[in-house]
């Protein structure tokens, strides 16, 4: 599902024909960049897309003063069922994205397992840092809000605070995973040299 999609097609169906600078300026008052996946600056090549696949289509071209002409766009007959089907998906749809920092905690350097504790500790400070920064504008954009803008803007917030939660477990637990990598290194360390050891013994046997 993709959320830049739905924030053009949904703006247009809304609001009527804009241009992509009404589109940038909408996306920025309302903070996209903080609560969704879309970067202000992709609006412009989505547009494009959605014009190739008509979805929308040019209704005029605006200038203001010294201004360049500029493309107004309005939503196709498409675009509407497209928007349609996006929003049955978004609302079906269940998304919680692998994070490349789980691999990299069971693929630890044995060599710099101390540098471990420092690690995390910086993680739950930036983390705790970014959940202060967002509720601070949360709470100062409150009252601007829809009834769904605010639940999805709490949404944010419930899921920093499990992130939160669950990287203090796991600092709790770093005495024990260090250890148990510690262990694991010397077995497997322990292993390598007896099958390293094993042909050469052989070999001797055979010789006397």
């Amino acid at each position: 599902m993709s959320s830049i999609r739905v924030f053009i097609l949904g703006a247009l169906s809304e609001r009527g024909p804009m241009h992509g600078h009404q589109l940038r300026r909408l996306a920025e008052e309302e903070h996209l960049h903080l609560w969704t996946d879309i970067t202000i600056g992709g609006l412009y090549g989505a547009i494009k897309r959605l014009a190739a696949e008509g979805l929308i289509a040019e209704e005029r071209t605006e200038r203001v003063g010294s201004y360049p002409h500029r493309k107004v766009w309005r939503i196709t007959e498409a675009g509407a069922r497209a928007l349609s089907s996006l929003r049955l998906s978004g609302l079906r749809e269940i998304v919680v994205k692998p994070d490349p920092f789980d691999l990299v905690l069971t693929r630890l350097d044995p060599d710099r397992l101390d540098d471990l504790p420092p690690a995390i500790e910086a993680r739950i400070k930036a983390l705790e840092a970014m959940l202060a920064e967002y509720e601070a504008h949360a709470g100062a954009v409150a009252r601007y809000l829809t009834k769904a803008e605010s639940l999805a803007m709490r949404h944010r917030i419930v899921r920093l605070q499990a992130e939160i939660a669950w990287h203090r477990e796991l600092a709790s637990g770093l005495p024990e995973l260090i250890r148990e990598e510690r262990t694991r290194r010397n077995t497997h360390a322990r292993r390598r040299d007896a099958d390293a050891a094993g042909p050469a013994e052989g070999g001797a046997h055979r010789a006397t």
